[in-house]
């Protein structure tokens, strides 16, 4: 995430630098001639390791005082709750404390939090995670509720095994202490396998964007170096090498992954880039590196449904397992203004939720992140509630996966397709298979013969106008026949009356 205190170090440099020269020596030769480090001055902070609370935050508690055995454990009260009652974890789902309650519990999907926020420059970004433990605001949860992704009729909170992983552990005086500790934390995780060959996925929730370097870091632990793509939604490229002395910080992620050879350029892609930042230099840097990115000029120019193609088609080349990262500033602010470093003229919800959906379901996809929720700069319960949705649709798009929904841009017939009814072919296992439904339209009528499309409708009129002339020569012959027994009734009366 593009941090204003780094905004604010390239507006310095371009002040000091001299007329010119470009941005590559701003940031790169001119800053180390005209900021060196001082005589005497040490590249670290010193640190009391005689505190004894030096390693407190990251210090878990003895598990084995719980005396039970490994497995979910499930705090609420009841099999069904509304969006607001309940012990609030994420999706109201059990909680898993150790791996090997993952193990127990074979969970497919860990959601945790990484409540960091000091590589912002805006602090708020670590009440995202129980923001977003808080983001339902109607609906119910529990093995009781019915609430199926309406595009496409698949209900993950059903389909998955999820479970509430807790929260990272966070130095919160520190962004550089907390990394290692962040990054064995996800990895404890994903090294868990729930089958044979198939690990457990993280879902992270921030937390400010110095959150992907120790994400992506985990998985590439398991998965190996550069075997891991990264698709980055994000306003800004996250890719800056400068920031006051730091090496990591929320602007900073991609260039550190890069630099490290833990995911080369080529794996990055990276979707919704738009405002001021970053300039012509950058780009052709970018360019050198073999990122791949999708700004939203290009969106402008060639239209959304288009550029959702080529992503996805990138997503599924030269790697074998994907991460995405998503930077809620990718949404434009008018539906997200709970964020640090908003920009105008982002993508829309609408446009978010499908691309997002569609690379859960077609791609290997393996660890998920929202980062960037900042509930402080957000009165209502908008952004926490968009940022929900968006992890849904992640949800979704991996249930349809597992389920083999994978055709490009699956979309239910039940839900598009108003016209009719539908026919619904069981599927071996009692469920209905989503694969098989059928407009009922396609279905040959026991009456009217092969459905037709419209060419040939003589059969089906003709029967139409002929039942149509029986039934009007039986009402007209009822109703002559009850005319002729009135007048009838009328003679035979006025009969009588005339007889002497």
């Amino acid at each position: 995430m593009n941090s204003r205190v780094f905004f604010a170090l390239v507006v310095t440099a371009i002040l000091i630098a001299p007329s010119g020269s470009s941005a590559q020596q701003q940031l790169g030769l001119e800053l180390e001639q005209r900021a060196p480090i001082r005589p005497g001055e040490q590249p670290s902070i010193p640190l009391d390791v005689e505190d004894p609370s030096y390693n407190l935050w990251r210090t878990l508690r003895d598990f084995s005082q719980d005396d039970r055995e490994p497995g979910l454990i499930n705090v609420q009260k009841y099999d069904l709750g509304m969006a607001w009652a309940g012990i609030p974890t994420f999706f109201r789902k059990p909680i898993a404390l150790t791996p090997a309650d993952l193990k127990a519990g074979k969970v497919e999907v860990a959601v945790m939090g990484g409540y960091l926020d000091m590589g912002s420059g805006m602090r708020g970004a670590a009440l995202g995670p129980n923001a977003f433990r808080n983001s339902d605001v109607y609906g119910g949860w529990g093995p009781l509720a019915d609430a199926p992704n309406m595009h496409t009729m698949v209900d993950p909170m059903k389909d998955l095994v999820i479970a509430d992983f807790g929260d990272a552990p966070i130095d919160i005086m520190s962004t550089e202490r907390s990394l290692g500790a962040i990054r064995e934390f996800v990895r404890s995780a994903v090294e868990v396998e729930y089958e044979p060959g198939k690990n457990v996925m993280p879902v992270i929730i921030g937390g400010d964007h110095s959150l992907m370097y120790p994400d992506v870091a985990a998985l590439t632990d398991v998965y190996g170096r550069g075997n891991v793509g990264v698709i980055h939604f994000d306003a800004h490229y996250d890719a800056g090498k400068y920031g006051f002395g730091h090496l990591i910080n929320h602007g900073m992620p991609v260039y550190r992954l890069m630099e490290e050879d833990l995911v080369p350029g080529p794996n990055f892609i990276q979707v919704g880039l738009r405002g001021y930042y970053p300039g012509r230099e950058t780009f052709e840097w970018m360019r050198e590196e073999g990122m791949r990115y999708h700004s939203m000029a290009e969106v402008e120019r060639d239209g959304w449904d288009a550029v959702m193609e080529r992503v996805i088609a990138e997503a599924n080349d030269g790697h074998e397992y994907l991460f995405i990262s998503f930077d809620i500033d990718t949404i434009d602010p008018a539906f997200v203004p709970g964020t640090g470093t908003p920009e105008p003229g982002g993508l829309l919800p609408r446009e978010a939720f499908p691309i997002v959906r569609r690379l859960c379901a077609e791609s290997n996809v393996v660890g998920f992140e929202l980062v960037e929720l900042n509930p402080l700069v957000d009165q209502t319960y908008v952004s926490a509630m968009v940022a929900n949705r968006v992890v849904r649709e992640c949800l979704t798009g991996v249930a349809m996966r597992k389920r083999g929904l994978t055709d490009p841009h699956y979309i239910s017939p039940l839900a598009a397709e108003h016209a009719a009814f539908v026919a619904e072919t069981p599927a071996s296992d009692g469920d209905t298979d989503e694969r098989n439904i059928v407009p009922a339209a396609r279905i040959a009528d026991p009456i009217f013969g092969p459905p037709s499309d419209g060419s040939n409708l003589f059969g089906p009129m003709a029967v139409a106008f002929l039942f149509g002339v029986v039934l009007t020569a039986a009402v007209g012959f009822s109703y002559r026949a009850g005319r002729s027994r009135e007048r009838s009734d009328r003679s035979a009366a006025v009969a009588r009356d005339v007889r002497p």
